[in-house]
């Protein structure tokens, strides 16, 4: 178990999480946005927020953009600034789902003007891309149809290959394509990327930069989301997590909140691949919106939970595992398991923490340093950031 612990050291002190920029703003249900003391009114105070994460944390280094949500005039004046503040730009996100134009597809619809619109959408967001020095386009596909009928779903499956294949080409050799899936939401009928297969099948006939975007909120219940992992893993084509947690649908809540067990799952099927490795090619994000909770206090939960998850499944004695395996020992490997995942990874990650020059407890040293109550007094004005539900 020193063995273990100690690798567990080495690979947790490599670990980076990405942050989204929404969810430094005001988020809440379909009914209503609800406003808090203190939250962000540009893209430049978003990030200085989620640096604040990293600076308590040490392990969130990067930080998502939405765009148009973080437009600004000067995006190389963004990325200073987050350098400034011991930050850096992650992926950009396109935003397909609030333009009246969009109401019957974007990517997938049937007017070639409104695919066009769509397109140059994306091409705006690669030109983001070069000037921030962000490396990976994330798209969501908000398209879907509500009633059986109301379009062909080959159709839309062919201008969605095509509508893809243009923004790939916009692509420099450095970018990534990262695809999500959803399924089910804004439509209930069809949705044009419901699953992994379907993104998985559009990333093969785009080329070795289009990977999938795994969303942990994005799945049926019960599904067995640590299949898909394995599965997308195994073809090299897992190119992203976001992670969030689940009772009922997308809900977006704080990453392990709703089945920590599940989160362990998962990370134990990236630590069995090797893929917690920074060069691994596979970007550990989360999104999530904290509609009730506050901003900062909230992603340090979220990046705290994923640590102690990733903890527990490098604590798995692998040599165990396997042999219990091959020997049809189906309690003793499923004890390999849960040994791990009971173990308390509190002391172990306040040991890597301490070795590196941060606070033991992240949440509880946030919650002291007065900085929430700084913020709140200071950001008096102006328009409060928030995604206009």
């Amino acid at each position: 178990m020193t063995d273990l612990r100690e690798q567990a050291l080495a690979a947790l002190a490599t670990q980076t999480i990405e942050l989204p920029s929404w969810a430094f703003g005001n988020a809440g249900t379909r009914f209503k946005v609800f406003s808090s003391p203190g939250v962000p009114r540009t893209p430049f105070e978003k990030i200085s927020d989620a640096a604040q994460v990293h600076r308590f944390t040490g392990i969130a280094p990067r930080v998502s953009l939405h765009v148009p949500w973080d437009l600004v005039d000067d995006f190389g004046k963004l990325a200073q600034h987050a350098a400034d503040e011991g930050v850096s730009i992650g992926a950009i996100n396109s935003n397909l789902f609030q333009d009246d134009d969009y109401k019957l597809g974007s990517l997938t619809n049937a007017d070639p003007a409104v695919r066009a619109k769509a397109v140059a959408h994306h091409v705006q967001c690669i030109d983001v891309m070069r000037a921030t020095g962000s490396t990976d386009l994330k798209i969501w596909l908000p398209d879907g149809t509500n009633y059986p009928g109301q379009d062909d779903i080959t159709d839309r499956q062919e201008r969605l290959a095509e509508s893809l294949q243009q923004v790939y080409a916009e692509l420099d050799p450095g970018h990534r394509l990262i695809l999500e899936y959803k399924f089910y939401e804004p439509y209930f009928y069809t949705m044009d990327i419901p699953d992994w297969g379907t993104s998985l099948l559009h990333c093969l006939a785009l080329g070795e930069q289009a990977k999938v975007v795994l969303d942990t909120g994005h799945h049926a219940p019960n599904t067995n989301i640590e299949f898909i992992v394995a599965q997308l893993l195994r073809v090299g084509r897992l190119g992203a997590f976001d992670f969030n947690s689940r009772f009922y649908g997308d809900d977006d809540l704080i990453v392990g909140a709703a089945d920590p067990f599940q989160l362990f799952r998962i990370m134990n099927e990236i630590v069995r691949a090797d893929a917690l490795r920074p060069d691994s090619g596979v970007n550990f994000m989360l999104d999530q919106c904290h509609n009730i909770e506050p901003k900062i206090p909230g992603q340090i939960r979220s990046v705290m939970n994923v640590q102690e998850a990733t903890a527990k499944a490098l604590l798995v004695d692998r040599e165990a595992l396997r042999t219990a395996q091959r020997s049809g020992d189906v309690l003793g490997a499923n004890a390999a398991l849960m040994d791990a995942y009971n173990t308390d990874v509190r002391p172990l990650l306040a040991q890597l923490r301490e070795s590196q020059g941060l606070p033991a407890d992240p949440y509880a040293a946030y919650a002291a340093s007065g900085h929430a109550e700084r913020i709140a007094a200071d950001r008096v004005g102006g328009q409060q950031a928030g995604w206009g539900a």
